[in-house]
């Protein structure tokens, strides 16, 4: 007798993911579901609906690297089960560590000595290295104000309007009033005499960008140490100086050698860098690193034993990944000094080229600046008819992500586009996107008109229920427009301001 076996509906062991049941059901969105799902189902349901995101190789918006070499990718995978925090068990990724902080001190012109070490730490990308720069700074700033005697209740750190969004967060969640420069029409940066002047006893510090997000300008480092040196000699407070190099750190050392924004200047005490932004690596890493041991108050030193030994952590996250620390430091010792200079330098000359052919078309006028972070801002001449946000979002019909943005006060009524030029934008992918900018202006010019020619054809059909009024049928077409339009409308109305 010939026995058999009805095979049970959850078995996809038989048959595709895509004819079993779990394709015809919604998967759980807010609770755990009750029954497991099979690991092909889960891969192949989550695979797909991943599919609706972005390409980020597309992201024009992002500093953030999105390519690798495939030999780093590999070590990536093979460290991603390691907490970097677990010094004792991964002396190894411990050591990788330091060796990256020495190496990037040692791009900043840190002043050590043949055996000194470094003084920094890896962090989860530039915000948190921000956090920490701030928190030894108020610290720093606190202690003196009550060895002197004096209110200690009331600091203040003097930045650009133009800074990024996790300096906001710094000021608020840790109650330190952030005073801003304004930014003016032609100049949208940190102007360094007005910083000067706003600062007072209870100023921690002030804050440069080396590489604004809004238009890759590098901030005067230079002119302001230099006025903060006289000012602090007049006044006899010791204000110093944090630069904010997410973007520029691993830039200006290769592109521009000369210029003086680093520790070469007294006043610069700390610097931050993200490595997973022109450092080359994937998301997330970034890196603070201080002028000297002085710089960084022991009290905000935490030392714990309980992972196996005596552990030194400064940090506000604690379990993380090791892999990207190994990332940073295979791409230090596989590009090099020329590998980085050959990256940036390649970055810089596509950069030139996305500019010229962009103001080549007559329509644009160009924001940034061509010694900077390699980036192309640009902003309409005439916006009457349509504006940024329009272009940004119909770009999105050739796959590319161009932000579109209101620069801060008191510079807010211009409205900017901005590319992001990263190690894999290449020549060819440069001239694709201009190409397809021009077939959005010109979309955009010709739709007004095409509107205004369709509704002119009107059917004239008189009938009873009309009483004589002219009927104006509309195809499926000019329905469609006229949506577009009123949909363009409400694209033209928003105004966006958190640019990253």
């Amino acid at each position: 007798m010939v026995l058999s076996k009805t095979t049970l509906e959850s078995d996809v062991s038989i048959h595709s993911t895509f004819a079993s049941r779990y394709v015809r059901t919604s998967l759980p969105r807010y609770k755990m579901p009750e029954n497991s799902t099979p690991k092909e189902a889960a891969y192949q349901i989550i695979n797909d609906e991943l599919m609706l995101d972005g390409n980020p190789r597309l992201n024009l918006a992002s500093f953030v690297t999105t390519w690798m070499e495939p030999e780093c990718d590999k070590l990536m995978m093979a460290s991603i089960n390691k907490n970097y925090v677990d010094m004792d068990e991964y002396p190894v990724t411990t050591e990788l560590q330091n060796r990256c902080v020495n190496m990037i001190a040692n791009l900043f012109n840190a002043p050590l000595g043949d055996s000194e070490a470094a003084v920094g730490v890896g962090t989860v990308g530039s915000s948190e290295a921000i956090m920490l720069a701030g928190l030894a700074f108020k610290r720093k700033w606190q202690n003196k104000r009550k060895a002197e005697g004096k209110p200690y209740d009331n600091p203040n750190i003097v930045t650009g309007a133009n800074v990024q969004v996790c300096w906001k967060k710094f000021a608020r969640y840790f109650e330190v009033e952030l005073k801003e420069v304004k930014l003016r029409e032609g100049y949208y940066v940190m102007d360094p005499d007005k910083a000067v002047e706003m600062v007072d006893e209870n100023t921690i510090c002030v804050a440069a960008i080396l590489g604004s997000t809004l238009n890759g300008e590098f901030e005067d480092v230079k002119r302001l140490n230099d006025l903060l040196v006289e000012k602090n000699k007049q006044t006899g407070w010791d204000t110093a100086i944090h630069v904010d190099a997410a973007s520029g750190g691993f830039i200006a050392p290769f592109l521009y050698p000369e210029l003086e924004w680093d520790f070469r200047l007294p006043l610069v005490k700390s610097i931050n860098v993200s490595g997973h932004k022109y450092g080359l690596v994937y998301a997330g890493i970034g890196w603070a690193i201080w002028r000297s041991k002085e710089d960084l108050p022991e009290e905000l030193i935490f030392h714990i034993n309980y992972l196996g030994t005596d552990q030194p952590t400064f940090t506000l996250n604690f379990s993380k990944g090791s892999n990207q620390v190994i990332a940073q430091y295979y791409q230090l010792i596989r590009l090099g000094y020329e590998g980085y200079k050959n990256v940036m330098e390649n970055c810089r000359e596509n950069m030139i080229v996305l500019s010229e052919q962009l103001e080549k078309t007559g329509r644009f006028n160009i924001v940034s600046k061509d010694n900077g972070v390699p980036l192309v801002a640009f902003s309409l001449k005439d916006n009457r008819p349509y504006n940024e946000f329009q272009i940004s979002d119909m770009l999105r019909r050739f796959g590319w992500i161009v932000p579109a943005y209101t620069m801060p006060p008191d510079a807010q009524h211009v409205t900017v586009l901005r590319v992001v030029i990263r190690e894999d934008f290449s020549r060819t992918l440069a001239e694709r996107l201009v190409l397809d900018i021009e077939k959005v202006l010109h979309d955009l010019d010709s739709l007004p008109a095409k509107i205004s020619v369709n509704l002119a054809v009107e059917s004239k059909e008189k009938n009873g229920c009309c009483n004589g009024r002219v009927v104006v049928k509309k195809t499926a077409l000019e329905t469609q427009r006229e949506i577009t339009t009123a949909w363009m409308k409400l694209v033209m109305e928003k105004k966006t301001n958190g640019v990253c």
